[in-house]
């Protein structure tokens, strides 16, 4: 009640039990499930993902481009087809809670797709003391976002952590067993080669698809995501946005360009969804106030993916496509402006710790790592900074080596990026904690730092560590 008095007090007006049945363009209004019509000078979509549920015999998949949006929130993502009982997906606090409870209870988790999630569930339920066995088509975890290199160390780690790692297989279909109601409960994932995966709760963790279907039914134009230009206003509709994980940004077609859709899709990340609503925000502010347009929105920071679990730290920064062992091939004699690409990698698959650093002319574009985090703060602030790594590239790996001083690196600069999903500086961390912000719960409350990913917390605590050593020096 409290926070949504302040909402209202902020000019905010909240609508709670009902969802958008349609958008109502020629009108400007959006109709609710209640038959409530809500005018609008600009309607922002921000409809956000939803799992996607792969094709299995036993799972029922609900085709959802052309069908009216549920009158109840609860029901928005399962419609009349909810998952059977021990299969779930992971996308709130609900389905957390269900994980949970398995894990506290000592369940066996089937963890279908290896991405950051499953991977990062699957190492969550080993460390507290559960069970947890990953299944995933590939050869590798992780094999979108991370180099091969990387993908192997990370699997090494994961089984020495406990983790059941079932590559290779593709799940076609489940198999039940009844509760003692009679309902058929899950019991093990099928796969193509006649594998039975036993387990007490599947967990599919399988991606995520845009919200489309309100564009979609007013006809707004969508691919992967709703298509909004580099302003977010959608192509059509200029009185229409859309922002975060519904979004996809590509630039308008021109008259006569050709009618493909463009590739790519929303990021699917925190950070730039929160750099939108700002944006956007100011944006409308300006009008409102008849003030200079907003610069354009900037755009985003490259891909960073991480992966957060005890003991295991993993990290992929910028362009990694580049191998150590690629052909050389003289571009420039092709007629190519730009020089190739150069990989530098180490790794030590016995300590679990791995590092690939990848250049253009000496200039740091991407980097993976695998427990070697000194290193890689070093690393983030070349990325940024596009300055030229050392000739001889292993003199980077001392700042993870036994004889590392604190001093010698760059690790608490005040220009280095300490949460990537907010993009605060440790400089930012730094005066906030002047200003009375000591905790790592207070930097968030300020700069946001830490309440996206949650990755970045351990660092904005080594940060306030020092920031407090120094004070108390300095008090001496």
């Amino acid at each position: 009640m409290t926070d949504a008095l302040g909402t209202r007090a902020a000019g905010v007006h909240l609508h709670r039990s009902v969802s958008v049945s349609a958008i109502l363009r020629s009108r400007r209004a959006v109709s609710l499930s209640d038959g409530t019509l809500l005018p609008y000078d600009r309607l922002v979509l921000a409809t956000g993902a939803r799992a996607n549920i792969p094709t299995l015999d036993g799972v029922t998949r609900v085709r959802r481009d052309r069908q009216i949006p549920t009158a109840h929130a609860a029901t928005l993502d399962t419609s009349n087809a909810p998952l059977p009982r021990g299969v779930t997906v992971l996308r709130d606090l609900d389905e957390a809670e269900r994980v949970l409870a398995a894990v506290a209870a000592g369940k066996r988790i089937v963890v279908l797709g290896a991405g950051v999630l499953g991977m990062e569930i699957a190492l969550a339920a080993t460390a507290a003391r559960g069970e947890a066995c990953v299944v995933y088509h590939g050869e590798i975890p992780m094999a979108p976002n991370l180099d091969r290199g990387g993908d192997s160390v990370l699997a090494q780690s994961a089984r020495r952590a406990g983790v059941t790692m079932v590559n290779h297989s593709r799940a076609e279909s489940l198999l039940f067993h009844q509760d003692d109601d009679g309902v058929d409960r899950f019991d093990a994932l099928i796969c193509a080669d006649g594998k039975q995966v036993h387990g007490d709760l599947l967990l599919l963790s399988c991606g995520v698809g845009a919200r489309t279907e309100l564009a979609q039914l007013a006809g707004l134009p969508v691919s992967t995501g709703i298509l909004v230009d580099e302003n977010l206003q959608c192509w059509t509709d200029e009185r229409i946005y859309a922002i975060g994980d519904c979004a996809q940004v590509a630039a308008a077609p021109r008259v006569g360009d050709l009618t493909a859709l463009p590739a790519g899709g929303p990021s699917g990340l925190i950070g730039p969804g929160w750099r939108q609503a700002d944006w956007l925000a100011a944006r409308f502010i300006a009008e409102v106030l008849g003030r200079p347009e907003t610069a354009a929105l900037a755009a985003s920071v490259s891909a960073v993916v991480m992966l957060k679990a005890d003991g295991i730290d993993v990290v992929s920064v910028g362009n990694t496509s580049a191998d150590p062992w690629d052909l050389s091939v003289d571009d420039h004699a092709a007629g190519c402006a730009s020089s190739p690409l150069r990989a530098s990698q180490w790794a030590d698959r016995e300590a679990g710790r791995y590092v690939k650093m990848v250049t253009r002319d000496g200039i740091l574009g991407g980097f993976v790592y695998v427990e070697m985090p000194r290193t890689a703060v070093e690393l983030t602030l070349l990325f940024e900074r596009g300055s030229e790594l050392p000739f001889d590239r292993s003199v980077l790996l001392r700042y993870d080596g036994p004889d590392y001083e604190p001093e010698a690196g760059s690790a608490f600069a005040r220009d280095v990026t300490v949460c990537w999903c907010n993009e605060v500086t440790g400089g930012t961390i730094v005066d906030s904690a002047e200003a009375g912000s000591t905790t790592v719960a207070c930097i968030g409350a300020v700069t946001r730092a830490g309440t996206g990913c949650g990755g970045c917390t351990a660092r904005i605590g080594d940060v306030l560590e020092r920031f407090a050593a120094a004070t108390a020096a300095s008090a001496t």
